[in-house]
């Protein structure tokens, strides 16, 4: 069976940047950055065990994707025929695809977070993400931390300053809940996020995991199920700014608490 005939079994369409969920002119950037969020989720170390057949030739499947899309002739040849060359498809298929996986997408440790962080905090994207989290929940500051990068409550005082300079320049609304929050309101918080801390480092006792650099990778692991979805989108942008290097990648769904050092939350 050729590839485009795997395409449509599996994806239901022939159409490459359409399984991928990209246009024909997404970048070759573009197109590793989809091709890592889709194979995450069918990547056959990730699934149930009664999934892992499908799972497996999904994988390959997205593989050879990626493999023809970043590959300049023979992207140019399904441009313009909409069809792929057997012969270079099954030259591709021989390919060990968790190999070619791991080489594309390195660990995420986290020193890659901290170095995230240091760069995050303050940047324009911070600042659009605080801005969307404070309009959403109506100035509510368990929703704002809640919903950006990195807002511990250590971090509110710069985080307040933020808002309320967009709130003088009229980019914002002055909403009372922001304005006038109770202290009880931020204790609760605060006591909130010890708690999960607590809970974090208890956990990665339990596991026994340290802080030996696949520890962040079995953290995040144990967490999947419970983490919500926006964590995705934290690890994608990880792994676009890192993924050049070698080894593998991180699991994705939640982004680990040690502590109160290198805790994040959910993207927020």
């Amino acid at each position: 069976m050729g590839l485009l005939d795997l395409c449509n079994k599996y994806f239901n369409t022939t159409n490459l940047y359409e399984i991928l969920g990209i246009s024909e002119k997404s970048t070759e950037k573009e197109v590793k950055k989809a091709y890592h969020k889709l194979s995450l989720k069918v990547h056959p170390d990730r699934v149930e065990e009664n999934e892992k057949l499908e799972a497996t030739e999904k994988f390959k499947v997205l593989g050879s994707i990626h493999a023809i899309l970043t590959d300049e002739n023979k992207r140019a040849v399904y441009d313009e025929t909409k069809s792929v060359d057997d012969d270079d498809y099954n030259e591709i298929a021989e390919r060990d695809w968790m190999v070619y996986w791991r080489l594309l997408f390195k660990k995420i440790t986290l020193e890659d977070i901290k170095a995230y962080e240091k760069e995050y905090a303050g940047s324009q994207q911070e600042r659009e993400d605080l801005k969307q989290a404070y309009m959403t929940g109506k100035g509510n500051m368990d929703y704002i931390v809640d919903h950006v990068q990195f807002a511990r409550t250590e971090n509110e005082p710069r985080i307040r300053e933020v808002l309320n300079e967009m709130i003088e320049k009229g980019e914002i609304p002055s909403y009372r809940a922001f304005t006038h929050e109770p202290a009880k309101k931020r204790q609760r918080r605060i006591a909130k996020e010890n708690r999960e801390a607590k809970e974090a480092e208890d956990e990665k006792n339990k596991i026994g995991i340290g802080s030996e650099p696949n520890s962040l990778e079995l953290m995040i692991r144990q967490k999947q199920e419970v983490r919500g979805q926006q964590v995705d989108s934290f690890f994608e942008n990880l792994a676009a700014k890192y993924g050049n290097k070698k080894t593998k990648t991180t699991k994705r769904k939640a982004a680990t608490k040690t502590g109160t050092e290198s805790k994040t939350k959910r993207k927020k």
